[in-house]
């Protein structure tokens, strides 16, 4: 009898193990299942203007967020550390009620101290694998993107270090940065078909051009000036919500 009830207990702590093994696995599973559907559905990447007058910045990012942009970028590059330090944080707080990761343009720093959503990283703003590590250890579900202007080869290294998005651009004139060379629009359909990260057009896009984007292999249009120089900043970041629909 002991020794059935030894078997027995032997045998529940085995079914038990790999009921475990089998739970954790299907959680990691889950993990990355959730960390690829931040970007399984087309849609508008909004992107701050630079704005010191933090009451208008939080009253325009209001309207955009109302129109459920897929993130919203934090992007001041007149500002003062002080000034970029008290805009995150309320717009952190901001995009936290309307259920909208906040990624912080050019600065890891910021975005590790008020524990940001993500960051983006453009050339010489550091490594995306070392982005990756610290935010990791921030919590689940951070986001890294790279800027890869028209080099297929930073999209390339951006995944190999962990990147969430790879972005390319400008793909037209861009009003934000006119003196940005054009990108190459076959780079969005390569890099949807050859790389794992989600794929962000940004430069000179609007609601006219935004559908070709779409169409070219982008998941996200990066917009700044289209959306917040909008005369309602809501309606137009809800234009591109159902234009990237269909």
């Amino acid at each position: 009898m002991e020794m059935e009830t030894l078997s027995g207990k032997k045998f529940v702590d085995k079914a038990g193990l790999l009921a475990y093994s089998t739970l954790n696995e299907m959680n990691k599973k889950m993990k990355k299942i959730n960390k690829i559907n931040q970007f399984s559905r087309n849609g508008l990447y909004a992107i701050t203007p630079d704005e010191s007058d933090t009451a208008r910045l939080l009253e325009m990012s209001a309207d955009v967020l109302a129109g459920c942009p897929v993130l919203l970028q934090y992007r001041n590059k007149s500002a003062r550390p002080a000034l970029r330090r008290e805009q995150a944080i309320e717009l952190l707080a901001l995009c936290r009620a309307a259920g909208t990761p906040l990624i912080i343009n050019d600065d890891l720093e910021l975005a590790v101290e008020i524990a940001a959503d993500g960051v983006h990283l453009g050339r010489g703003d550091g490594d995306a694998a070392l982005a990756r590590r610290a935010l990791n250890a921030l919590g689940p579900g951070r986001i890294v993107g790279v800027s890869c202007y028209g080099e297929w080869e930073r999209a390339v290294a951006g995944a190999a270090a962990g990147a969430d998005y790879v972005a390319f651009g400008a793909m037209f004139a861009s009003y934000t940065k006119p003196e940005a060379p054009i990108a190459p629009l076959g780079l969005l359909a390569r890099a949807r078909n050859e790389l794992k990260p989600a794929v962000v057009a940004i430069g000179g896009i609007n609601l006219g051009n935004a559908g070709m984007i779409f169409e070219a292999g982008a998941d996200l249009v990066a917009v700044v000036s289209d959306v917040f120089g909008a005369a309602d900043p809501g309606a137009r970041a809800a234009a591109y919500r159902d234009l990237s629909r269909g």
